[in-house]
């Protein structure tokens, strides 16, 4: 059975027929090192590093010829440059251990090896020269712990093993490929199978992850591992009661381990059980006051609580942790309402022109500053860091703007009035849910904080069981040029589209209490409002609408945790609002009446009638609590969290104007959509 999954996974694209120049130089030194010869390698690495001076692995390769020539200092620094540019890179800290086995300095080889190790468990090199050195410095139980690992490694299969390494280091493509022949001829070794899932994962193939780990722990139960591995594909799928479970095996097996501890209180967060999450993260912390991580993720759990103050100080204490930690700046600028000081500023500028700093916390840092120099009128400099930041996070994104556009393109030739009448009798009938749609940003937090002031409605979160039907419904085709969806719609009996809705109203019973209607607030379902209106006939649906230069903006500003890739570039953010109003309006068409359509600038300028008008919508009773949104104490865990704990204000309304002198690129790109 297992070999079944095999194909679900879409395998990368195919290298070119030739490969690059510097591939194939990198390929000609290789082959050089491997014959002994150093002296002539070197010299031809040294010439392509003045092409490429951050290649990772030209300046592996000038290391380990450096130290084969006997220039371990010069290595060494080689090394040092390697990790700015490359802090995850394991080999690197393996190389950096056989540099101090050369120099003879035990502790350093050591503290390297482990970091190698630590980062890489597939290193078996690193675990052999750990035994030696950890006997010969007198610590015989690290020294069988290390043993044990290369006993380990020596019952894996070689094409597991050196996956495994690939896969560590970041070589996606290079572990898929050579793992699928070898689990093609043995289909049920599990060691392979979880690798397989664990490339899934990084692809962000999570189903077909989900389908894998489950095989591996029908063949093996008592593979912990494995196990939490399938925790960590439930939680990326937001099914946090399975995931709830799981971990609970885990701990039951081994009750103080801090990973599983963590994991479980993470999982909490996503049921929405915020008290015993922070319990948790404070019970970890008293073993590890200086875990930076923690601090941030009590910060948070306070945060979404409402509990401002307390968050504030969690943050600094992140910060103090690790003064570099551009998460906890931003976390800090992302309440929206803090104020950094003077010192607070310059730490943070420095920590970002450092070359040492992290990619994540440099774009981190960037928009922290971007926002606290616009908090301060210094809208230039604000909107340089701004840019800086959005091209970082870009850099590492794989975002299709072309793949939206097509999709919307696809729905309205498969989503038509005529569709959607031979399809009037389908569906679940529960009214409960209660959809918030638009992009982020657009007021959307605080229209779902009105609506859960009401005393008949439960607000939850952004709710991801939607996307993921989709994805189930794209099955094993993932052509990004031919998709099933929602060209599937058309195959969905009756009976299959109740289903559909049944199993959603499961899906989300975790994340409601007793009340009879619930929000579910993903923006990004305004793409899929036909397959919600098929599935769930008698939802409401609410189109929370900004305007455009606002809206674009404002999302540009915007650090995003995960997903809305497409806030990272003006040009992106344009195309993406572009193609939100073309499908919107294709729905009022051929769905009229059937979304509720709420400007934000109106429930600003009146907001009684727009509570008025969003209630009737919802066929719910005005309550005058829904004015008094900013009383309502429930956990929120969007970027708008601190700003509708507020009453009402307008001055956020043109605050994209302060930016204006470098918008007009956004403008011409938003045609008439942006105004005059």
């Amino acid at each position: 059975m297992p070999a079944l999954f095999l194909f679900r996974i879409p395998m990368a694209a195919e290298p070119a027929a030739t490969a690059s120049s510097v591939e194939s130089e990198v390929l000609r030194i290789r082959s050089i090192m491997e014959q002994g010869q150093f002296g002539e390698a070197l010299v031809a690495a040294d010439a392509l590093h003045e092409r490429v001076p951050q290649n990772r692995d030209v300046n592996y390769m000038r290391a380990v010829c450096l130290r084969y020539l006997q220039r371990v200092p010069e290595a060494l620094a080689v090394l040092d440059e390697l990790e700015g540019t490359h802090p995850g890179f394991s080999r690197l800290y393996q190389e950096r251990g056989h540099c101090h086995v050369a120099l003879r300095d035990a502790a350093k080889a050591i503290d390297a090896y482990q970091r190698a190790v630590n980062r890489n468990p597939s290193l078996t090199a690193s675990w052999a020269k750990l035994q030696t050195l950890y006997r010969m410095v007198g610590q015989p139980q690290n020294a069988a712990t290390a043993a044990a690992h290369v006993e380990m490694a020596t019952k894996l299969a070689p094409a597991v093993l050196t996956a495994t390494g690939l896969l560590c280091d970041g070589d996606i493509a290079e572990a898929e490929r050579l793992i699928r022949p070898y689990l093609l001829k043995h289909p049920v070794d599990v060691e392979a199978m979880r690798l397989l899932a664990r490339i899934a994962l990084e692809r962000d193939v999570v189903h077909d992850a989900d389908l894998l780990l489950e095989a591996v722990l029908e063949l093996a139960p008592d593979y912990r591992a494995a196990r939490y591995d399938y925790v960590r594909a439930l939680m990326r799928r937001h099914k946090y009661g399975p995931a709830l479970k799981q971990i609970e095996m885990l701990l039951e097996a081994e009750p103080a381990n801090r990973v599983y501890r963590t994991t479980q209180a993470t999982v909490f967060v996503g049921t929405g059980d915020h008290e015993r999450a922070l319990g948790l993260y404070r019970e970890l912390l008293k073993d590890a006051p200086r875990q930076a991580d923690l601090h941030l993720s009590v910060a948070h759990t306070l945060k979404t609580l409402g509990r401002r103050d307390e968050a504030i100080e969690a943050y600094h204490q992140a910060a103090a942790a690790r003064p570099d930690f551009g998460d906890a700046y931003w976390s800090l600028a992302n309440l929206k309402t803090y104020r950094f000081t003077d010192a607070e500023l310059d730490a943070m500028r420095t920590h970002e022109a450092a070359p040492g700093t992290r990619l994540d916390d440099r774009y981190h840092l960037c928009f922290a500053l971007g926002k606290a120099l616009e908090d301060r009128g210094e809208y230039e400099a604000s909107f340089g860091y701004y840019e800086r930041g959005n091209a970082l996070k870009k850099s590492e994104s794989e975002y299709s703007a072309e793949f939206v556009e097509r999709n919307t393109a696809q729905q309205k030739v498969v989503c038509t009035a005529e569709f959607f009448a031979a399809r009037r009798s389908h569906g679940c009938p529960a009214p409960d849910p209660i959809f918030i749609v638009g992009l982020p940003r657009s007021g959307s937090t605080l229209l779902e904080q009105i609506l859960a002031s009401h005393s008949q409605v439960e607000g939850t979160m952004e709710l991801s069981e939607i996307a993921t039907y989709t994805v189930d419904l794209e099955g094993q085709n993932r052509d990004a040029a031919n998709r099933r969806y929602p060209a599937v719609l058309a195959e969905l009996s009756p009976e299959e589209c109740a289903r559909y809705g049944e199993r959603y109203l499961a899906d989300t019973r975790v994340y409601r209490g007793s009340k009879p209607f619930f929000i579910d607030k993903m923006p990004n379902n305004f793409r899929h409002i036909g397959f919600i209106h098929l599935i769930l006939p008698n939802a409401k649906i609410i189109d929370a609408r900004r305007e455009p230069m606002a809206c674009c903006f404002s999302n540009f500003k915007q650090l995003f945790a995960s997903g809305q890739e497409f806030t990272y570039s003006l040009e992106d953010i344009a195309r993406y609002y572009r193609s939100y109003v073309e499908l919107m309006e294709h729905w009022d068409a051929v769905l009229p009446g059937r979304v509720l359509r709420v400007q934000h600038e109106a429930v600003v300028d009146d907001l009684e009638g727009s509570v008025r008008r969003i209630l009737d919508h919802c066929g719910l009773p005005f309550e005058p609590a829904c004015l008094e949104f900013y009383k309502t104490e429930r956990s929120v865990r969007t970027a708008s969290s601190e700003q509708v704990r507020q009453p009402i204000f307008r001055e956020g309304l043109d605050q994209w104007r302060n930016f204006e002198p470098w918008l007009g690129e956004l403008k011409r790109l938003l045609g008439p959509l942006a105004g005059p």
